[in-house]
């Protein structure tokens, strides 16, 4: 057998996952639904009612026009759904699916006489009644059989309990696209349910995330061990009295399939296969990183097929600090090398013996050239920044293009009529009618409003760009002292380079600056140009440190970035620009106009305004509008306010398999009448949780904000009670 490490081995691997959107069931007594929608083979539920508000009728302002949407048209199952859960929520999707694969063929199959569906964490959904007794619940005892005979692993029983929680009537979305129910968690379930019935199919035979599935129809290999993958998106919405399925194309990110050693080279863009080796320079810095890169990966040992031809795939651990033939173990009494036992006991000699192996998941150390990385496995991780650009451009389609890979997919990999989980629920999905067809509205943008001294005050947008030749920001912040950075070498961005970007950025914003060339400690090299540019400011009377840092970056220079946002927002509070050095080398006037687009705002400038004219429903002064979210409705209904306050809300989540890291929110708002003055607030949450929790204390202090800005403002207007709320998130 393979040599092991003396590490101990871990749990079962994954972790709990909550339930999202589980209706645990309803109180019966709902309120009535009127008759008149699409009929269903049930009977109405004889309490449904409606609140909220219903939409009072369309617009007519700008121009109709016909478009063809990427949705087509699914009919509303006219059966009962039942939703079952707790499904070994402990353990990882890949095995609660396998386990309830085993429990429908082998297990139970008189109980699971039809399949169902599972979102591949807890919730379980079925288009007929499950047999679990007269407690609804029932538990299994389910076995897993390693997948070969010589495993020395004895089979595993696993306890499965089901339990049925809710039963969902499909009418309430009969009469919720029909305008005669308003939302609520049974609807939401609803819908989930149908998401499941539709992606069920596509994740049995294509690699998937939640709402995505990839094929390799169409590819990219973009280096670095990264191999792009086109799919689809699917998800059904509700729409204007019937149920969509919206579907897009969209990209994964899959590691290079073949051998490891190839991919590991791939990762550092080299070509030599030796210098994966300790021995001959593989700093531990470069081991780690490429560890990081690599966790989580199955590879399956070609070498041990005459064995275990049937052997499943194995997850990479770790990597080893030293080379196969550095490694040793204890084999029978006798201390022998990693390297030694394949080439005396597998009959495997290494071609690259000081190359370091990999440590899987049982604890055995295989070398990289004995691993093979088998095609389809989604790359769990951020992408690496120096390839967000290829990202880009291969996710990136013109609309017709886009339109048609749709159309292939839905003629090919998306046959919704030929999944028996879509027939078994009693949906039926147009594709024959193919995409459905609307009449939109397409808006005039507002005029944009400049400040005095610009030739064309007011201007119209057009095709979502203008130009800002002849034009004077609206309000145009001093820039007192500032001073020029550069991390690029001398070599691709000399002295007299530099002076010429100055000029450029001088003739666009009509100041003066200093030119400092760094390398090293971003920080204290940051702080000591900004104290040299300061002490030659207060002998030229204009005391007080710089209010502005241009920072000159080379290619690649990420950590750099970082660490200069470090300094200008969190550790001195001074603004920061930072430029390409590729991008600003002999940059025109149209480059540095962009640039100061960009440098106002961050010195408390306003660049432009919405023409109070064309977009009166906002800014009319005798009917006060303000946006938030919807948990301050009751709290602002007692609020004294006089502005438009525009607030956006949103979530970052950690990087896909970071572990124990928390997610971030943040709520941004305006606090000015002119919707160009803007304030942020951000908080720490529950990691991967969508739902903001502090969102209402978050909001207060955008609205408290907007109250001082008012007070501190000369041009404030006259306080008034606010007449329209607009919420949105």
């Amino acid at each position: 057998m393979p040599p092991r490490s003396t590490s101990r081995r871990g749990g079962p691997r994954g972790s709990p996952q909550p339930s999202r959107g589980a209706s645990r069931g309803r109180d019966a007594n709902r309120g009535d639904i009127q008759p008149g929608g699409s009929p269903v083979g049930l009977a109405s539920s004889a309490h449904v009612k409606t609140v909220g508000v219903r939409r009072p009728g369309y617009g007519t302002a700008g121009r109709q026009l016909a478009i063809v949407t990427n949705s087509i048209v699914t009919t509303i199952p006219d059966t009962i759904i039942r939703h079952y859960d707790d499904f070994s929520s402990d353990l990882h999707p890949r095995i609660r699916r396998l386990l309830l694969k085993k429990l429908e063929e082998d297990v139970a199959p008189n109980i699971f006489r039809i399949k169902t569906v599972f979102d591949g964490r807890k919730n379980l959904f079925a288009s007929y009644e499950l047999d679990l007794g007269a407690s609804n619940s029932r538990q299994f005892d389910v076995i897993l059989v390693p997948r070969t005979a010589s495993s020395e692993r004895p089979p595993k029983v696993y306890k499965v309990k089901i339990t049925k929680v809710n039963e969902i009537n499909p009418e309430v979305l009969h009469a919720y696209v029909n305008g005669r129910y308003s939302i609520d968690e049974e609807v939401l379930t609803a819908i989930m349910a149908l998401n499941v019935v539709v992606r069920m199919d596509p994740s049995e035979k294509y690699p998937f995330n939640v709402r995505s599935f990839f094929t390799d129809k169409e590819i990219k290999n973009i280096g670095m061990g990264i191999v792009l993958w086109r799919g689809f998106f699917q998800s059904v919405r509700p729409g204007i009295g019937r149920m969509l399925i919206n579907v897009d194309i969209s990209t994964g990110m899959m590691y290079k399939p073949g051998n490891l050693i190839d991919l590991c080279l791939d990762f550092f863009e080299k070509q030599n296969p030796n210098l994966l080796a300790p021995s001959a320079g593989l700093p531990d810095r470069e081991r780690l990183r490429l560890q990081r890169f690599l966790i989580g990966l199955k590879v399956t040992t070609p070498h041990t097929n005459s064995t275990r031809p049937n052997a499943p795939p194995r997850v990479i651990k770790k990597l080893s600090s030293a080379g196969a033939n550095a490694l040793r173990f204890n084999m029978n009494g006798v201390m022998i090398t990693v390297a030694d036992y394949f080439r005396t006991q597998a009959n495997r000699p290494l071609r690259f013996p000081a190359n370091i192996c990999v440590e899987v998941g049982s604890g055995a150390l295989i070398p990289l050239e004995l691993c093979h990385v088998p095609a389809g496995q989604i790359m769990k991780k951020q992408i690496p920044p120096e390839k967000t650009k290829d990202m880009v451009e291969f996710s990136t389609m013109k609309p017709a293009e886009r339109f048609q890979s749709i159309s292939n997919g839905l003629s090919t990999v998306l046959s919704y009529g030929q999944s028996e989980y879509v027939r078994s629920f009693g949906m039926s999905v147009d594709t024959a009618a193919g995409f459905l067809p609307i009449t939109a509205r397409k808006l005039d943008p507002p005029k944009l409003k400049y400040g005095q001294g610009s030739k064309q005050p007011t201007i119209q947008p057009r095709d979502g760009s203008w130009n800002m030749i002849d034009k004077k920001f609206y309000k145009a912040e001093d820039i007192r002292t500032w001073v020029v950075v550069s991390y690029e070498s001398q070599r691709r961005f000399s002295a007299d380079v530099a002076k010429d970007m100055v000029t450029g950025l001088v003739n666009a914003c009509k100041t003066v600056g200093e030119w400092e060339n760094a390398q090293g400690r971003v920080a204290e090299q940051l702080r000591a140009a900004g104290s040299a540019a300061a002490e030659k400011a207060k002998r030229e009377g204009f005391p007080g440190g710089p209010n502005l840092i241009v920072v000159i970056l080379p290619d690649g220079g990420n950590e750099i970035y970082n660490a200069v946002k470090h300094f200008g927002d969190i550790t001195m509070g001074v603004a920061t620009q930072c430029l390409k050095s590729s991008k600003c080398y002999r940059a025109k006037i149209q480059y540095w106009a962009n640039v100061c687009l960009k440098i106002n705002p961050k010195l408390g400038g306003i660049n432009t305004i919405p023409d109070p004219a064309s977009v009166q429903a906002i800014t009319d002064p005798k009917n006060p509008t303000i946006v938030m979210g919807e948990l301050l409705s009751v709290y602002l209904d007692r609020m004294f306010v006089n502005f438009y306050l525009s607030a956006g809300a949103d979530v970052i989540h950690p990087a896909p398999g970071s572990q124990e890291r928390p997610s971030f929110t943040a709520v941004v708002g305006n606090v000015d009448s002119d919707n160009a003055k803007y304030i942020a607030t951000m908080r720490v949450q529950t990691s991967r949780q969508e739902m903001i929790d502090d969102l209402k204390d978050m909001c207060k202090v955008c609205h408290f904000s907007c109250q001082r800005w008012t007070i501190l403002d000369r041009f404030a207007r006259k306080s008034c009670r606010n007449t329209l709320v607009i919420e949105h998130r």
